[in-house]
């Protein structure tokens, strides 16, 4: 998320017209919107299967479920960033909370799978607004650079405490109420920031707003949505069709179209030019390839832990919370591991650190070998104390590495990296689980009906009517789980491994 280099100089003058209390006051209700949003991208996972068994969404319909929201605040956030400038930031802050609060409702009312997909997309809508304007907000109540830097601290941790909140949360939720409660906590929440927000947050817009490019937003939204859908239909067809075919390359087609507008136009909606930058670009590709493969270690973990080992919601919940622990402490040991070993073997170490405990899951799962809890959670601490150091040296290097004057550019292709990354990592490797899934599960008995086979959910659902026949069915679909997420797991730890190669050779030269 959005960093700020730190000033060597000057003490922390009031903002005009906003006195001390109220600014930080305002970062608090700006804290929560990231923490909503924080807690939104994980609390999901934990509540994944039990969603399974009760909405039975095939395999495609899951994976929207789970990454239709990050994938929706990626697609928009530069859009809404560029809006906020033109009609207010508090309006669209503030209508952002309005709009996430519905969608909450929503989701929690949910009654089909396809009902859900749709409430997480608005949800996706709301966060967006929230995030694209804040930043701007706190540059403009902050005007004391080392005290603006305090605060987009802050405000950043804000979100990894909320991805860390999330699953305890979402587990506790469960434990005693629906499904649906994993939405509906954020309601009050959003009423109680609405109206502090009204009070306190100042409006503010860009006297000289750039143009905003309609065309380019449109292009961006419909070419990723197209891509990540091809995806999704191959996992669940198990095939590749003029279908999927035709939309992927589509797909493709406008992305490289909207990358050719970008470079031609004066002001594009997305200054690509900033890649020229050797270090920029590789610090992204490892925010990218880090937050993406975090985020579907938890994806895969609420499952693995609920629905093979048995784990109730809140027993999954706090299993993970060594990963989110270690994690936080990777961060916070970020600056002087930096300082001892450079940014750049920085990256490249705790990205190859990530990569190994990916190696590790893998052949535990492949083996079938049952681990123990010191086992499981030294895996869970490499992961996170690696994906800590790398999403904060990754993100304070994207910012460092661009001049003081694009500093704004530079921060919205990194919250948008961050989002970008775990939709389409989930997207990529939950598709990979999917067809490996589906490929091993051995045919099932009479009366399975096509989506009996699509996830390991509807399976063991159906495998709930079978009698004395159940428990064979549960253990032929939890070894073709296990076997898929060894298969995704390699996938993963590859892509870490190659990144962190692609990081050592770039980085040369970041400051740290």
């Amino acid at each position: 998320m959005s960093t700020e280099p730190l000033s060597r100089t000057g003490s922390a003058p009031e903002a005009p017209g906003v006195a001390p209390v109220r600014r930080w006051a305002v970062l608090g209700v700006l804290c929560t919107s990231l923490l909503l949003v924080g807690i939104d991208l994980t609390v999901l996972h934990v509540a994944v299967p039990t969603i399974s068994r009760q909405l039975l969404p095939s395999t495609a319909q899951l994976l929207w479920i789970v990454d239709i929201y990050p994938l929706t605040v990626a697609a928009l956030l530069v859009t809404f960033g560029t809006l906020a400038d033109r009609w207010g930031r508090k309006r669209l802050v503030l209508s952002g909370f309005a709009v996430f609060g519905l969608a909450s409702a929503g989701a929690a009312a949910s009654g089909t799978a396809d009902q859900l997909i749709v409430a997480r997309a608005a949800l996706g809508l709301g966060a967006a607004m929230m995030m694209a304007a804040t930043v701007a907000i706190i540059r403009n109540v902050f005007v004391d650079r080392r005290e603006r830097a305090l605060a987009l601290g802050l405000w950043t941790s804000a979100n990894s405490v909320g991805a860390a909140l999330g699953p305890v949360l979402g587990g506790l939720l469960l434990q005693y109420w629906w499904w649906g409660a994993v939405f509906l906590v954020n309601v009050p929440v959003v009423v109680l920031a609405v109206v502090a927000g009204a009070r306190l947050i100042p409006e503010s817009r860009d006297p000289a707003p750039r143009r905003w490019d309609g065309l380019s937003a449109a292009i961006s939204v419909v070419g990723l949505g197209a891509v990540v859908f091809s995806l999704k239909r191959i996992a669940e067809q198990v095939s590749l069709d003029a279908v999927e075919l035709v939309t992927g390359a589509a797909g493709l087609g406008l992305l490289v179209w909207f990358i050719q507008r970008q470079r031609r136009l004066r002001h594009p909606l997305l200054d690509l030019s900033l890649f020229s930058d050797r270090r920029f670009s590789a610090a992204t590709l490892s925010v990218f390839v880090c937050f993406g493969c975090y985020a579907t270690l938890l994806y895969f973990a609420t499952q693995l832990l609920q629905l093979v080992e048995g784990y109730s919601p809140l027993q999954a919940g706090l299993a993970l919370v060594p990963l989110a622990v270690a994690s936080a402490l990777g961060a916070v040991l970020a600056p002087r591991l930096a300082a001892w070993w450079t940014y750049r073997w920085g990256i490249a170490g705790s990205l190859a650190m990530f990569g190994a405990a990916f190696v590790g899951v893998a052949g535990m799962l492949a083996s079938a070998v049952q681990p123990g809890a010191v086992t499981s959670g030294a895996l869970l601490i490499v992961a996170g104390l690696g994906a800590g150091v790398v999403m904060t040296l990754g993100a304070d290097a994207i910012m460092t590495t661009a001049s003081a004057d694009r500093a704004g550019e530079a921060g919205a292709i990194q919250e948008t990296s961050f989002e970008l990354g775990s939709g389409l990592g989930i997207a990529v490797l939950g598709s990979v689980l999917a067809i490996a899934y589906r490929l091993l599960l051995p045919s099932l008995p009479a009366g399975a009906d096509a989506r009996s086979g699509d996830s390991l959910g509807a399976t063991l659902e159906f495998a709930d009517s079978l009698g004395p026949r159940a428990e064979a069915v549960r253990q032929a679909a939890q070894h073709a789980f296990t076997q898929g997420l060894a298969a995704a797991s390699l996938i993963a730890a590859i892509m870490l491994i190659i990144t962190a190669v692609v990081a050592g050779v770039r980085l040369r030269g970041t400051a740290g």
